[in-house]
Formats: structure tokens, C-alpha cells, sequence
């Protein structure tokens, strides 16, 4: 596979324990430690109905990954989305959301949603540049001097 790829993660891959390990040091770096699944990394990646894509440098280290569920044939749910720094800014973030996007209209789902600091402006610009739109703000989603947006993405009925 070349850099740049997106893989989905395969819970029986050759690769799993060092993917992971990657991720939950990119989870430590990138997120406050009451946002980061990096201690229940393993256990989030086992449940139902979820996946998990991510691309790599050319050394094979994670650059970027996403993390998506179907809890129900209603609606999914994007969970995670992260770049590493030095891979910000060259369409890693849409690649990854793109194709997150895609493998949940495969299960025929009609919304798809999701939750990001509305101070994460870069965040902010990919989703609404991919479609998605602001549901509301939910205040104290983070922590109590943190809000979120919820945002949405809707799939025509056809």
C-alpha cells in the first residue's frame, strides 16, 4: 500500500497492534485527556456495528484517522477525526471524512452526525466544506467552559 492510502482497520490485520498504538499516541497528543479514547481504545474499536480508517506516512506510521459507528438504520456517527500536525493541511482530514462518509451510506443510513469545539475552526471549514450543517450548540459538552456543535449531514431519501 502507498502513503496516503486509507485502510480500514481489520481487526484480524498483522498490523492492529501497531495502528492502534499510533492512535492512542495521536489521541494523547491531539485531544484533552477527558476527550481522548486512548485508555479505551481497544474496547471502542471492538464494539458493533463501528470502523475505523486511517492513512499512513511513508515510515508506515498513522498520519490521520477517523472513527465512525451505526448505532442504528436511522443515523451514524462520526466519533473521531484526527491529523497528525505535520500532515495537517495536504487533504488527509477530507480523504479520511470522505470516505467515513461513504462507508456509512453504505449501511443506508439517513443522517449522519457529529460533534466538534465550534473554536476548532479548521475542523469547522472541513465540515461544512464536505456538507454538514450546525444542528445546535450544546452547552458544556466538553467540559463546563467548553460548547459543541452538533452537526449533521443528510442523505436524500432516493
Amino acid at each position: 500500500m502507498a502513503a496516503g492510502d486509507i485502510v480500514e482497520l481489520q481487526r484480524n490485520s498483522p498490523k492492529w497492534v501497531t495502528v492502534v498504538e499510533d492512535i492512542v499516541k495521536l489521541e494523547r497528543k491531539i485531544f484533552p485527556k477527558h476527550e481522548s479514547l486512548a485508555k479505551s481504545f481497544h474496547e471502542e474499536l471492538k464494539k458493533k456495528n463501528s470502523g475505523l480508517l486511517y492513512i499512513e506516512e511513508l515510515d508506515g506510521s498513522v498520519a490521520g484517522y477517523v472513527m465512525y459507528s451505526w448505532p442504528s438504520s436511522l443515523y451514524a456517527s462520526i466519533t473521531k477525526l484526527a491529523v497528525k500536525d505535520s500532515c495537517r493541511r495536504q487533504g488527509y482530514g477530507e480523504a479520511l471524512l470522505t470516505a467515513a462518509i461513504q462507508k456509512c451510506r453504505t449501511r443506508k443510513v439517513g443522517r449522519i452526525s457529529l460533534h466538534v469545539d465550534p473554536m476548532r475552526t479548521p475542523a469547522m471549514n472541513l465540515y461544512k466544506k464536505v456538507g454538514f450543517k450546525v444542528d445546535n450548540l450544546i452547552q458544556s459538552y466538553y467540559s463546563s467552559d467548553r460548547n459543541a456543535y452538533r452537526l449533521y449531514l443528510d442523505f436524500d431519501a432516493s
